[in-house]
């Protein structure tokens, strides 16, 4: 008998997620074995459940898909996560696959591209959107001739896991205050940290660094 391959999936939105689980429930060949809202729910139900597959949504609010993707994959590297989106733009779909996710579809993708998406990343391949390949080929070619993010403002691996939590928080408008206590740190730690964001980006307003979250794929404050 051929075993199940089980699947959890990651959404904000509960009409998104329960649609999502629908459609993998007809499956013979697939087991939804939970469901979670944001990254950090995620992050407990993979070291809980380990599942073979993730469906993971990236404009998800508290902890986005990108860093709860890392945290996922440096506890468990055998888990496939496939990135799940409304956005075609090439940062969100390279911030996914740096991040180690093995798949990035749009949510507007009928059932038949999900199911493929899923078989695909299982048998060890990397799955991307057929409108999306380019990212991949243009992504390849950069790292063939050593391309860089340019001489503008320094990409997001330049901060630390906790720097970027705490740049994805200050996004979303908490103060430090509350970022200590959602993170369970001091708020001195906290203001560390900012500091620590706002040397590295060399940007020094809420309004800049909120801009910069958005626009590489780390917050998604429009839902």
């Amino acid at each position: 008998m051929t075993s199940l391959t089980t699947v959890v999936v990651v959404d904000d939105h509960a009409l998104m997620r329960g649609g999502i689980c629908s459609i993998l429930k007809q499956e013979e060949s697939l087991s939804v074995i939970g469901e979670a809202s944001n990254g950090r729910e995620a992050v407990a139900i993979a070291s809980k459940q380990a599942p073979d597959v993730m469906l993971v949504d990236i404009g998800m609010p508290d902890l986005n898909g990108m860093e709860a993707t890392r945290k996922i994959l440096a506890a468990d590297p055998k888990i496939k996560i496939i990135g799940l989106s409304m956005h075609s733009d090439a940062r969100y779909v390279t911030g996914m696959l740096d991040a180690g996710a093995r798949g990035y579809i749009l949510k507007t993708c009928d059932s038949d591209e999900l199911l493929r998406a899923i078989d695909s990343v299982c048998r060890g391949r990397i799955y991307v959107t057929s409108e999306l390949t380019h990212v991949l080929m243009d992504r390849s070619k950069k790292r063939t001739i050593g391309e860089g993010h340019g001489k503008g403002t320094p990409p997001p691996d330049s901060l630390t896991p906790r720097e970027r939590e705490i740049l994805q928080l200050i996004a979303e408008g908490l103060t430090s205050k509350e970022i200590g206590v959602r993170l369970g740190v001091a708020v001195k730690t906290v203001e560390t940290h900012r500091t620590n964001v706002i040397r590295k980006l060399d940007l020094h307003s809420i309004a800049e660094l909120t801009k910069y979250a958005i626009r590489e794929g780390m917050t998604n404050l429009t839902g």
